[in-house]
């Protein structure tokens, strides 16, 4: 455990250039113009003959070790400044640098997965793969490679006539992505049956298969890497797994979360999530008043706004009416149009549109808030957090209308997105060091997107409840609109989600 203070030169980066590159070598050549000895030159390149650090001369490796000792005290002096400038200082003593703890404790602990689970879950999934493929075959009248997009696309378009409506790929190919066989999948069985095929292969190959071989034979359990410097909004995300992607939205994804178990018998595991926090949040940072006066009287927000929307009574809005209102909720947070909804919704375009104007004519606070971003991103080139976090949007006056909106987008979406994710981290930071100053055994394992994981002791279970929601709450205090966080415990992750 590093004692004092410490600085973090890659992470002061990461403040101030969100979007770049942000190791030592790139940096060097940067704000230093020099280019300090790189690895390959001691160790060669990636390969099975790559060599390690003990097979170098120790002469070779000091040279090496204490350049980058150097190079990183000399960038210190040239990012702090820069650091101070853009009033990221708070940002990066408060929040950044101490969740550094934080992470490597997370890390370090791991979480117990159930290997024998995965593997019979592995043989499901072939016989329903196995399944899907006979299923496509005979739909289609012959046998080819469900995994050559060329095969697919000759026998969905050219022998079973599908309408095909897309430019072709370079080499003249049909595009088989799964946007656009979405598109079709509604109006075609075989479709629905590929993309099916596709996402089973993905989940066996992705988690099922890979989690077993991950496991840390002197631990037994997994030790995902959380990486703090790489999504541009601040969100943490993590790899070797990647637990930030296991779908959740489909039966098949939400079993993997059951091999994700509890130290032993004597331990649970507790979820704790933030309730709606972006759609909070734009409240929030809107100011729109329909919207803060649904949460502050504890309204389902899809059910008030699809009351509004439809200008009908609270208690008669009807499932497809509150379906529609969620859609167009978080659709509208991503900066979503017509076009987008409509497909989404199934609908036409003309009534998507009509959607999204009767939507800002209710919520006219969001419209505003919206229309003042895009134009405060366009004169000063970045948007920010409510904690300060920026980030730069260099394409918001492109002539190109395409990669214009999509970085209008953007500056819609980061503040709301990237103060969830500051507020997280704060609760992160904040529960870490009760959880130390009150000698508890519960130790933080997971973080994916709004949601902490935990692993309890039984005995601890009533004290650290109460502890984590009062941690997660108060974690941006003088918030006008309530927060709420969902708590669950269970035997297995999909138990406690």
């Amino acid at each position: 455990e590093v004692k004092g203070r410490f600085y973090d030169t890659m992470l002061a980066h990461y403040l101030i250039e969100p979007d770049l590159r942000h190791n030592m070598n790139y940096l060097a050549e940067s704000y230093l113009s020099y280019s300090p000895v790189s690895i390959e030159s001691l160790i060669g390149k990636k390969g099975k003959n790559q060599l390690t650090m003990r097979d170098v001369p120790v002469a070779q490796t000091s040279e090496y070790a204490c350049e980058d000792a150097d190079i990183t005290l000399q960038l210190k002096e040239v990012l702090h400044p820069k650091v101070v400038e853009e009033k990221l200082d708070k940002l990066l003593t408060n929040v950044e640098i101490p969740l550094i703890n934080v992470l490597v404790a997370m890390e370090f602990e791991g979480i117990r997965v159930d290997a024998d689970f995965l593997n019979n879950y592995s043989k499901t999934l072939t016989i329903e793969i196995e399944a899907l493929k006979k299923k496509v075959f005979d739909e289609a009248g012959t046998v080819f490679n469900l995994d050559s997009p060329k095969q697919v696309g000759e026998v969905l378009f050219d022998k079973m006539k599908v309408p095909y409506r897309w430019r072709r790929t370079k080499t003249g190919q049909y595009s088989t992505n799964e946007e656009k066989l979405s598109e079709l999948a509604k109006d075609h069985e075989i479709i629905n049956n590929i993309l099916e095929h596709r996402s089973y292969m993905k989940l066996r190959s992705t988690y099922v298969d890979a989690l077993p071989l991950m496991i840390n034979p002197k631990t037994g359990r997994i030790h995902s890497s959380f990486n703090q410097a790489l999504a541009s909004t601040g969100r943490l995300s993590s790899n070797n797994p990647n637990l930030q992607n296991i779908p959740i939205r489909t039966e098949a994804g939400r079993q993997i979360r059951k091999a994700f178990i509890p130290r032993d018998e004597n331990h649970i595991l507790l979820a704790a999530d933030y309730s709606q926090i972006e759609l909070r949040l734009i409240a929030e940072i809107s100011g729109d008043e329909a919207m803060l006066e649904a949460f502050s009287k504890g309204q389902d927000i899809h059910r008030a706004t699809a009351a509004r929307v439809y200008e009908v009574p609270f208690d008669e809005v009807s499932p497809d009416q509150r379906r529609n209102a969620k859609t167009v909720n978080f659709s509208i947070i991503y900066g979503a149009g017509a076009t987008n909804l409509s497909r989404q919704l199934d609908m036409k375009r003309k009534e998507a549109a009509e959607l999204i104007e009767q939507y800002f004519k209710q919520y006219s606070g969001l419209k505003t808030y919206m229309d003042n971003v895009v134009a405060e991103a366009r004169e000063n080139g970045y948007v920010t957090t409510l904690l300060g976090r920026k980030r730069m949007l260099r394409n918001i006056n492109s002539r190109n209308s395409l990669i214009r909106s999509h970085a209008e987008r953007n500056a819609v979406n980061t503040p709301i997105q990237g103060t969830a994710a500051d507020m997280i981290k704060v609760a992160m930071i904040d529960i870490h060091d009760a959880l130390r100053s009150g000698n508890f055994a519960t130790k933080m394992i997971l973080q994916v997107h709004d949601e902490l994981v935990f692993d309890v002791p039984k005995s601890e279970l009533d004290t650290v409840k109460p502890l984590i929601e009062d941690k997660m709450k108060n974690a941006m205090p003088n918030l006008k609109v309530p927060i709420v966080v969902g708590m669950d415990t269970g035997e297995n992750w999909l138990e406690a989600h």
